[in-house]
This record gives structure tokens, C-alpha cells and sequence, in this order.
């Protein structure tokens, strides 16, 4: 069925696919091992139901028209027959020597011997087409669902491992090019603006800034002294700097949250699909009763004619062909997935539509999944000075610099200063003061740019109170005397608000994670509203908190947990988490890769809609389980008593599914917020 990741067709394992992320072999990238599926491998996956979907569509067209075409009716012997089974064998097979395989094991009633008794059942009493579309519909169920797990794994091998392979290392003042796993501790290597640190170290050189959100979710990058940890994943964001090794390649921090993304897959939790629970009971109370009707009678009825009971315990058997939940139960996910590509969301599978009716804590990350991950100017307070010429002064001095911080200052003088207006201003002298900030003469003013460092370096006097901001304050100066000051912060997002708000009315509690600054964290987790709320975490961090939080609702077995990030840092405990949200548009390829449900417009306010997509899934999904059975119940009891003929049975069989099939389709027309 539609919620089971076992694959039937030729071309894939057996095993769960959970462990695929560690069938790497040694010495092959990533994205070789992703893309090892050839065309030919493609073809051998899904040419059997295309096979028979084919011969089906012919045989129903014979059916029909044969005895208009050939006068001689041949069609209604053993050809019709033969060309059925023909059809049959490429969906079926497969699904048959799996049913056998269980038996063997001693696990009899699966759901692949529920297929096999009804479809051949439908064989038996001659229902040919029945049979073969009733496998076909299950194994076309089953290709859709295995190719997006498959898939998704795949990409988790090819977009996670952001280790640079070569590093470059100095030896005896020579620089050369070697793969970073052969550098020993003690070494240094030379990282270049713009590249990404291959290991774990210390900065050797004076300073140098650092982005590093791929750790740690900060927003803003680093200025790392000499003697400071540099760590393997961060990017350099200005001149060559010199490192000394500290750790090995395999023990680096990125390596580590690569090994925390696998542990974590593999904890996943993994819900079982209906159907396999339910045919645990259904299918040998179905079997065992159309035996019974088929032999009990001799022992109590006295005209008892073999033929006449075996007629009614294959009607019962019919009847009991789980046609309207083989093929409405996966339609109804299918349309949940499909309403969910409408509104921008993208469900990896069925089994994620039933867990996001079951969310009772939504974990998110703070940088690019509540927040714009964009700096902005959110206020200027000038001291003795028009604002628009602090600013215009302030984007002057900063455009000699290609600090993020800088960019928002432009940019903030661009909109309220003119395009221009801060061009034309005379720059000089501007000395770049390392971890603290700009000194230059501007307009002939000597003028100050940074932080409470920069100004206590030069005495200048300021309300030591701005110090407890918690956002990013670039602090001015001229000719010696403060001038005011500017906050510069991540811009929340205009949903934010609102999705937490519709996940709390859900009765779901909120908790915001992030590797930024506590007092940042604090003030983003008040403005938008969420329960709790952690900050200056590195990614082990994030992954004990959601195994506190997910061990504090341990106690009910049905509340699940689902975790909401964007970055690198994020996927080990999107992959732990019950429910792996990725914000799609914006997010790093690993997180989307690794996540269970995808937001492909970075909107908040999605999550809460993803919620009302599966609870609405699920109510027609429970719709058509109850419409099959209550009809199915009814129609098997009249059979039983001899009162209900093959047309019932097919009614009960095919009528059923097609209303269950309407009822289904709805919901890809349904109106979510």
C-alpha cells in the first residue's frame, strides 16, 4: 500500500531504506553513489505495470468488441484466459513471491497475501480484469512511493557532505593542494576568502571573519582572534588566513553532524500503514469464513450441493476484495500530497500526512525559517545630527568595507538618502580596525563606525545601557563626539506571527532553537509568540533538546514531534525529529534533502496549513474506510444467506471503490488558508 516504503518491483532492496545512507562505498563521492540507478535499472522498475496497463486496457476492449470483430468467438475460450494471466504476472508475481516469502518466515497474513487471495480469488470465478487492476492499482501505489523515498535517499548522499576534499597545505613556506583526510594534526593549512575550512583548527593569523551559519545558525559572521577555534564547514569572508590543525578530518565538527544526519535517520520513527494492521485480522477472517460457508453447511443442511456453496463462498470472497481500500486509500494520500503542491508544500510521503495530524510540539530554528535571514537597518537614533546625513555619512565610510553589516548600511541609505547621496561623499584614510569596526575621515570629519570597542578604543563616551541591546549595533562618531547609533537586525517574517498563533489554536506548543545569540533569540521568540525558547547552540545542542522534548511527551505514544530549519546545522535533528520540515526556497540542499515535508515558499504560516492538509487527508481517508466496510459488512452478510449474486459482489467490490475514489478527490479541491 501507499504507507509502506518496501519496494515490490524488480530494482530495489528489500531493506529499509533507512540504512541506505550508509552504502557509501569508500572511495566514491556522494554524487556518484546517488546516481548509480542507470536508465535500464528505471525501466526494469516500472515497465511491468506500464506492461500491464497495456494488456489490461486490450483486454477490456476485447471483452467488449471481440464478438463484433471475429465471427468465430475464440476470444471467450482460453485465449481470454491466457491473455489475463499474461497481463497479471508482471504486477503479480512480484507481489506473489513476496507473499510466499512471508509464509515461509511464518508470517502469513501480509498484505502481499491479501492481494494474492483476492486477486486470484477474482481468477476463479473468472473476473479477469478485476484481478489484474486491482494489482495494477496496488503496484502503481506502491512505484509512486517507493521512487520519492528512494529518491530523497539518494539526495541525502549527494547534497549532504559539504566537506571540502582538498584543503591547501603549507610545508616548508610551500603551499600545495592535498586531500584534507591526509593532513595530520599540527599542520597548517591556508584557507582564501571565500572558501569553505576543510578541518577542524586555530587561527594562526591575527583575525579573520567567518561565516558561520553552517554550525551554529548565526546570523551574523564572525570575527575569529588569533588562538580561536576555527571549525571545519565555516567560510572564510575576507583575506588569506593561516590555520593550525587541531583535529583529524573524520572527527571534525561537520563530520559529526554528518554522522548525528545518519543516527538520526536511523531513529526515525517508522509508522506502520493501516492496511497491514487491519489484514492481520481482515484477511484470515475473510478466508476463514468463505471456508466455512463453503463446508459447514454439509454438516446442517440436508439437500447440501458442493457447487451451490462453493458459488457462495467465492461471492463472499469477492465481496470481501479490499478493492475500495486498495485503491481510495492511497488516492486519498495522493490527493493530500497533491493539495499540498498547491499551497506550496511538498509531503515526501503518505506517512507524513497521518504524522501531521499528530503534532503536539513544532520545534523551529530562528535564522531563515522565522526570519528573513537578510540584514536590515531596523533603527537609527541619531545624537546631534539629521538621521539622513548620519546615514549618508555612515554608508560613505561603510561602502570601503564588504562586511554583511556594511551592506545593510548601504542599503539602508540607498531607500532613505537616494542611490547617490552617499557616493558623493569624500572617503579617506579609512583604516580597517580588526573585530572592532571603521575609522576614516569623511567629508573632512574624522569619523568612527563599530562597535562599544571601537568606541572605548578612542574615548569616546556613550550610554554604556546600548550595550544590553541584544540585536547588532554599529555605533557612531565624528570629530570625537557620538553620534548615534544603528540596530541592524534578521527581519522576522510577516507570517511568523500568525503561524504561531494557528499552531498554538491547534493546540500545538512552539518552541524556538537557534545557534544565535540568547538575548537575539529571546527577543524574535517574544515577537512572534512562541511557548519556549534556547539560543547559542551548536547543532549536538539542537539534537539533545529535541531528544528532551521528544522524551517530556513520551508518555503518549500518538504525540509526535516535527522540527523546522533551513540549514546545514539543521539536518541532524530534522532527521530526528518526527516530522523533518525544510523551508525550501531558501534552504541548504541537506536539510531539504533530509526533510520529511518541504516549504518551497519559506512561509511560516504553511506549517499550520500542512497540519490542516493532513487532518483533512485523513478524516476522507477514515471517510472511505468506513463507506467500504459498513457496504462490504452489509453485502457479505447477504451473500452468506445466498441473497446477493455476483452483481452485488461486484457492486459491493467496484461500486464502492469508485464512490470511495470520488470521495478522495476532494480533498484536492478543498480551501486551506
Amino acid at each position: 500500500m501507499a504507507l509502506d516504503h518496501n519496494p515490490i518491483q524488480g530494482g530495489h532492496d528489500d531493506h529499509d531504506h533507512g540504512d541506505d545512507i550508509d552504502l557509501i562505498e569508500e572511495g566514491t563521492t556522494p554524487a556518484a553513489a546517488a546516481t548509480k540507478e542507470s536508465p535500464d535499472q528505471a525501466w526494469r522498475t516500472y515497465a511491468p505495470a506500464a506492461i500491464s496497463l497495456a494488456l489490461l486496457l486490450g483486454g477490456i476492449g476485447f471483452d467488449r468488441y471481440a464478438e463484433s470483430w471475429f465471427k468465430d468467438p475464440v476470444w471467450r475460450g482460453p485465449v481470454r484466459l491466457i491473455w489475463y494471466v499474461v497481463a497479471y504476472l508482471p504486477v503479480g508475481w512480484p507481489v506473489l513471491k513476496r507473499a510466499w516469502s512471508s509464509i515461509r518466515n511464518g508470517d502469513v497474513f501480509t498484505e502481499f497475501f491479501l492481494m494474492g487471495v483476492a486477486t486470484l480469488g477474482a481468477f476463479g470465478i473468472r473476473e479477469y480484469p478485476e484481478g489484474v487492476a486491482v494489482m495494477l492499482f496496488y503496484t502503481i501505489g506502491e512505484l509512486f512511493q517507493d521512487a520519492a523515498v528512494l529518491r530523497a535517499r539518494r539526495s541525502i548522499k549527494a547534497l549532504l557532505d559539504v566537506r571540502p576534499d582538498e584543503v591547501t597545505l603549507l610545508r616548508n613556506g610551500q603551499a600545495q593542494t592535498v586531500k584534507a583526510a591526509a593532513v595530520s594534526v599540527g599542520e597548517v593549512i591556508q584557507i582564501k576568502a571565500g572558501e569553505r575550512v576543510g578541518l577542524d583548527g586555530t587561527l594562526r593569523s591575527v583575525s579573520g571573519t567567518f561565516d558561520t551559519a553552517a554550525l551554529t545558525g548565526e546570523s551574523v559572521p564572525r570575527t575569529i582572534e588569533k588562538g580561536e577555534a576555527v571549525l571545519a564547514g565555516m567560510i572564510n569572508r575576507q583575506s588569506v588566513v593561516e590555520m593550525d590543525v587541531t583535529t583529524p578530518y573524520q572527527d571534525s565538527k561537520l563530520s559529526r553532524i554528518l554522522k548525528l544526519v545518519q543516527q538520526a535517520t536511523g531513529r526515525k520513527a517508522q509508522t506502520q500503514e493501516f492496511i497491514a494492521r487491519f489484514a492481520k485480522i481482515y484477511t484470515p477472517a475473510i478466508c476463514g469464513l468463505a471456508l466455512l460457508i463453503t463446508l459447514v453447511p454439509y454438516f446442517v443442511v440436508a439437500d447440501y450441493q458442493f457447487r451451490d456453496w462453493l458459488y457462495r463462498g467465492l461471492v463472499f470472497l469477492v465481496i470481501g476484495c479490499p478493492c475500495a481500500l486498495v485503491i481510495s486509500i492511497p488516492l486519498g494520500y495522493f490527493g493530500g500530497i497533491g493539495a499540498g503542491s498547491k499551497q506550496g508544500i511538498l509531503f515526501k510521503g503518505s506517512v507524513f500526512l497521518d504524522l501531521m495530524t499528530q503534532l503536539k510540539t513544532v520545534v523551529m530554528d530562528k535564522t531563515g525559517t522565522m526570519t528573513k535571514g537578510v540584514f536590515k537597518v531596523q533603527e537609527v537614533k541619531p545624537v546631534g545630527i539629521d538621521a539622513t546625513e548620519l546615514a549618508r555619512l555612515t554608508a560613505a565610510l561603510e561602502s570601503q568595507s564588504t562586511h554583511p553589516v556594511a551592506t545593510a548600511l548601504i542599503e539602508h541609505a540607498r531607500v532613505h538618502v537616494g542611490e547617490k547621496g552617499y557616493e558623493t561623499v569624500t572617503v579617506e584614510n579609512v583604516e580597517e580596525i580588526s573585530g572592532h569596526g571603521l575609522k576614516g575621515t569623511v567629508d573632512g570629519k574624522e569619523m568612527l563606525a563599530g562597535n562599544a570597542k571601537l568606541l572605548r578604543k578612542f574615548n569616546v563616551s556613550f550610554d554604556e545601557a546600548l550595550t544590553q541591546i541584544p540585536f547588532t549595533i554599529v555605533m557612531t562618531a565624528i570629530n570625537g563626539v557620538f553620534a548615534g547609533y544603528f540596530t541592524i537586525a534578521d527581519e522576522v517574517k510577516a507570517d511568523a506571527a500568525d503561524a504561531v498563533k494557528r499552531l498554538k489554536a491547534d493546540g500545538i506548543r512552539t518552541v524556538m532553537l537557534s545557534g544565535d545569540k540568547a538575548a537575539v533569540v529571546e527577543a524574535v521568540a517574544k515577537q512572534v509568540g512562541v511557548d519556549e525558547w534556547h539560543g547559542d547552540l551548536l547543532p549536538e545542542d539542537k539534537v539533545r533538546e529535541v531528544e528532551r522534548l521528544k522524551a517530556q511527551q513520551a508518555t503518549n505514544s500518538k504525540a509526535k514531534l516535527a522540527f523546522v530549519g533551513d540549514g546545514v546545522n539543521d539536518a541532524p535533528v530534522v532527521a530526528l525529529a518526527d516530522v523533518g520540515i525544510a523551508m525550501g526556497g531558501l534552504g541548504s540542499d541537506a536539510t531539504i534533502e533530509t526533510a520529511d515535508v518541504i516549504i518551497q515558499n519559506d512561509e511560516p504560516a504553511k506549517i499550520a496549513t500542512a497540519v490542516a492538509i493532513g487532518r483533512a487527508t485523513r478524516r476522507i481517508v477514515w471517510q472511505n474506510i468506513t463507506l467500504s466496510m459498513v457496504v462490504k459488512a452489509i453485502v457479505l452478510i447477504l451473500g452468506a444467506g445466498g441473497l446477493a449474486t455476483m452483481w452485488e459482489a461486484v457492486f459491493a467490490d467496484v461500486g464502492v471503490a469508485m464512490l470511495a475514489i470520488l470521495n478522495a478527490v476532494r480533498v484536492q479541491n478543498l480551501t486551506f488558508k
